[in-house]
């Protein structure tokens, strides 16, 4: 049976009693068959010949194209892998399987090139997976077939020479210097014309450019190697015809060193001198520094300055190992004396041309224990840096301090300034004005202020206390009534009674420094004529000679003038306003 051809079968089974005889019964039943798969068909390649069209722009490891072989098998039988038996199509390509589809995906291994090679030809075979030697009579279980690739041409961007460049130049040459030159073609069949650029856009300090046509890089700035010693910087190329295809490359310059930097001394270390030094005694072991770069290492020799008189104190040793000691002339240094000692010390490097530098060593007198241990050695700095704070915070300390106290001194002398006032007014501080602005009930009303002076003057005479002055001013003021004491009763009239108060106010030396303002308004009482209310009465006239008002000064001339103008002005419209004046 082949189950390609078919694969399912229906059997029809009957069974009779009675051994089949007639008369006997009998029964039926149908038994479904399907036919298992076994691997006895190869795969076969519909087409033994096929064609594929690349551009050579196509991208490595990208598929480019696929194939596929069938199998009339099933499952695991139908699997198939595909390779390329011939070497020059693996060389550039390669080929795997989908599982799900059961294709060959051909991929790119290797950038075509159509100026090089325009086609490639592929011998791709299918072979089953699973094999069972039960049917391997059947022959092979493989196929080939033929896949011819043609290259198709794209206008590709310039190619460099190199994928990456190294230049170098010396420190210090002269603007325009040539640094190197680079070169890229391009690929193309018709080789049209390069022209590079340098990507400014990575870097923002312009130290070379190149040339348009001929990719030559110059200098633009002087270079120095202590600054920066290396540059790196990309070069644009792109075709003329077709501007928008660029290529870049990496291009390193190197600084390269010159002596062009002299030599110091390394004042790392403070220099020390016992005071129980001995002449001849080796003090401290110098080094120097030099910021140019020696191939063949650092070379230094050292020596005192000449054209200076002879140091007593301290001489220079030379140990021609890159190295110097400083040695004592004398014995016995006392920081009493003299604590600080300055040594000038020349250098030379060993560069060509060489260099020479003079140091300034400053050379510190301190105590020491008898094998030359510094026992102490502190001045003030150093005592504030052992206790962890620096000058810049010991000022900032002290600075607040002296802004707290110069502020607590302030307020206290801004509270000590300032005085209570004696008498307090709502609505201005500045004139302190006593305003009554009270509607009285009646002439029985007395309660809103004192009227007992209109009313009976020598009630004044009485020992009474201003509200506004402390109660020695107010005995003192009463002393002073004593000596300017009013007339009878019966006989004082408000223009008395003002002149008085007026002379009391001059001479009362413990009164405020400030104007006073008393405002009386009081009608009186038992009136003759009854109630001088002008709103009762508006047809009386009064015959009362005003005349006397003319002799009350010039605080009183308007009211003068007023009633000397207008006879019949009632007496109620009369208002007293008594100005005192301290």
């Amino acid at each position: 049976m082949d189950r390609e051809a078919r694969e399912h079968y229906a059997v029809v089974i009957q069974a009779k009693d009675m051994a089949g005889s007639v008369g006997g019964l009998s029964g039926s039943t149908t038994i479904n068959i399907t036919l298992t798969d076994v691997n006895d068909n190869p795969p076969k390649f519909p087409q033994k010949n096929y064609q594929l069209y690349v551009p050579e722009s196509a991208q490595v490891g990208k598929p480019v194209g696929k194939i596929k072989a069938n199998d009339e098998d099933l499952g695991v039988n139908a699997e198939i892998k595909y390779s390329i038996i011939n070497s020059e199509g693996a060389a550039m390509f390669s080929i795997n399987t989908d599982r799900d589809t059961r294709e060959g995906i051909i991929s790119l291994k290797k950038p075509l090139n159509y100026e090089k090679k325009k086609t490639y030809t592929l011998q791709i075979e299918g072979v089953n997976s699973h094999l069972e030697p039960l049917f391997s009579y059947l022959g092979p279980f493989k196929d080939t077939a033929t896949l011819k690739i043609t290259v198709g041409d794209v206008d590709e961007p310039p190619v460099f020479s190199m994928d990456y460049y190294i230049m170098d130049v010396y420190e210090n040459a002269r603007i325009g210097r040539e640094v190197g030159a680079v070169t890229a073609r391009d690929p193309d069949s018709k080789n049209s014309h390069v022209r590079y650029f340098i990507d400014h856009s990575e870097h923002s300090d312009k130290y070379f450019n190149i040339d348009m046509d001929s990719g030559v890089i110059k200098t633009t700035q002087s270079l120095d190697r202590e600054d920066k010693p290396w540059h790196n910087i990309t070069v644009i190329a792109s075709e003329v015809d077709n501007p928008s295809l660029l290529s870049h490359v990496p291009v390193t310059v190197q600084v390269l060193d010159v002596n062009d930097n002299p030599p110091e001394i390394n004042k790392d270390k403070e220099v020390i001198v016992c005071e129980n030094s001995r002449p001849g005694q080796v003090i401290q072991t110098m080094t120097a520094v030099d910021k140019d770069d020696f191939a063949n290492g650092q070379r230094f020799s050292f020596s005192l300055p000449s054209g200076i008189p002879v140091n007593p104190n301290f001489t220079l040793k030379d140990n021609e190992d890159n190295t110097a000691s400083i040695i004592t002339r004398r014995r016995q240094f006392s920081r009493l004396v003299q604590e600080l000692y300055e040594l000038p010390i020349v250098v030379w490097d060993g560069g060509e041309p060489a260099l020479s530098g003079t140091s300034t060593l400053t050379l510190r007198v301190c105590p020491c224990q008898r094998k030359g241990r510094v026992q102490t050695c502190q001045d003030e700095r150093g005592l504030l840096s052992s206790a962890g704070l620096s000058t810049g915070a010991l000022i900032a300390i002290l600075l607040c301090i002296v802004i707290l106290l110069a502020i607590v001194v302030l307020f206290i002398t801004l509270r000590r300034s300032k005085k209570e006032p004696l008498i307090i007014s709502e609505e201005d501080v500045r004139e302190n004005v006593v305003t009554y602005d009270d509607e009285g009930g009646g002439e029985e009303d007395t309660e809103a202020f004192d009227i007992i002076t209109l009313r009976n003057p020598a009630a004044a005479e009485e020992l009474k206390f201003r509200r506004d002055i402390r109660p020695e001013a107010a005995q003192q003021r009463g002393k002073n009534r004593g000596r300017h004491s009013p007339p009878e009763l019966n006989q004082v009239d408000v223009q008395e009674f003002i002149k008085q108060r007026l002379v009391e106010s001059d001479m009362d030396t413990s009164g405020p420094p400030y104007d006073s303002l008393q405002t009386y308004a009081y009608e009186g009482q038992m009136s003759p004529t009854g109630s001088i209310s002008s709103l009762d009465s508006p047809g009386t006239h009064s015959e009362q000679d005003y005349n006397y008002l003319d002799d009350w000064g010039p605080e009183f001339q308007k009211l003068a003038e007023l009633y000397g103008e207008d006879t019949n002005v009632a007496e109620s419209d009369v208002a007293v306003a008594v100005t005192v004046a301290t």
